[in-house]
């Protein structure tokens, strides 16, 4: 069998923290610049209320700027669901949560139309669907049927009920949450509902500094939950302004050389002898745009290779599959994404 690379790789995850300030090297382009400062405002504002998690948030950042989604692995009380909610307030956005359970119907979450008899007609109740920011709170828990009503939302930012498609929100956008510990009456995500996440975030316990913090603050007169709700908490842009910044991202250079590096990357994931189901073509759009977010969030706007290398195991963990065999061995899927970075040539 194929020796996979144990060694730490520039693409572990948490090998380093996303820069969390603007670095020294800005941008010279005023609507790169204006994205770079909203950026670092909105990361200030989310610190008021979560301890910690600067790389979770991040990676939100980045799903919600370049109009994807996230998926979040936590074990219980991480703050996943006041992470989402404070970014709606500082977003300015909706907040809408739907709890999954097995016995949770596609209705549920799309909406259905219900007969007036006063009016002779039926008429549509929208689902919690039809939000902007969207918390679906342990998703594996529901069955496939109910998990891909998602899809079309997701893709296309629509959804169709008895015919008639509903437009959604510009910047709807899924958080889904997943517990990593706990399997027990869960199913399985579908892989093309995954590969519709652009990340895949991992929130782990706080440092121990981090949860002294945490504790002091819930000694407070208030808790974080009414912290996001005062006015400590700003918005620091409209709904409307989300998708002129998105387009800002447009303005990040991604060099041809690395564009050729990202294609050969995704395809390595294909061919590795470990991995069973490589990497779709979905995963290389994924890899150029949050490599373009994270080198905006590092106050830059053009992208480097260690932004791939950085963002290759959000991207791809949830996108491939290992051989059984492999799995037996030991073998994780952090170590086959090392492998597949350290057999593509780094460009220079």
């Amino acid at each position: 069998m194929e020796e996979t690379s144990s060694q730490p790789t520039p693409a572990q995850e948490n090998s380093h923290d996303v820069p969390t300030a603007v670095s020294p090297e800005m941008s010279g382009d005023p609507v790169v610049q204006r994205s770079i400062d909203v950026l670092s405002r909105a990361k200030a504002e989310v610190a008021k209320v979560i301890v910690g998690q600067e790389k979770v948030v991040d990676y939100a950042l980045m799903a919600i700027f370049t109009g994807n989604h996230l998926l979040i692995e936590g074990v219980p009380g991480v703050a996943k669901t006041l992470l989402v909610r404070t970014l709606a307030k500082v977003l300015g956005s909706d907040f809408g949560r739907i709890q999954f359970t097995p016995d949770l119907m596609p209705s549920d979450i799309t909406g259905t139309n219900i007969f007036d008899l006063k009016q002779n007609q039926f008429n549509f109740v929208p689902g919690p669907l039809f939000t902007s920011f969207l918390l679906a709170d342990e998703i594996n828990r529901a069955p496939a049927k109910t998990q891909s009503a998602l899809l079309q939302a997701m893709q296309e930012r629509q959804v169709t009920i008895d015919g008639v498609t509903h437009e959604l929100a510009s910047d709807f956008t899924v958080f889904a949450t997943q517990n990593p510990i706990e399997y027990e009456g869960t199913y399985p995500l579908p892989e093309a509902q995954k590969d519709r996440f652009l990340l895949r975030a991992v929130m782990d316990y706080p440092t121990e500094q981090e949860e002294l913090t945490l504790a002091n603050r819930l000694l407070g007169p208030e808790s974080p939950e009414a912290t996001v709700e005062s006015d400590e908490v700003q918005a620091v842009l409209t709904q409307a302004d989300i998708a002129a910044y998105r387009e800002s991202l447009q303005k990040v250079t991604v060099r041809d050389e690395l564009v050729q590096y990202v294609v050969h990357v995704v395809r390595k994931s294909r061919e590795l002898e470990s991995i069973q189901t490589g990497a779709g073509p979905r995963a290389t759009k994924a890899l150029l745009e949050s490599s373009r977010a994270q080198a905006a969030l590092a106050g830059r706007d053009y992208v480097t290779p260690d932004d791939v290398r950085d963002m290759a195991i959000p991207v791809l963990h949830h996108r491939i599959s290992l051989r059984p065999e492999f799995e037996i061995e030991g073998v994780t899927l952090e170590e086959a994404i090392g492998s597949i970075l350290s057999q593509v040539p780094v460009p220079r």
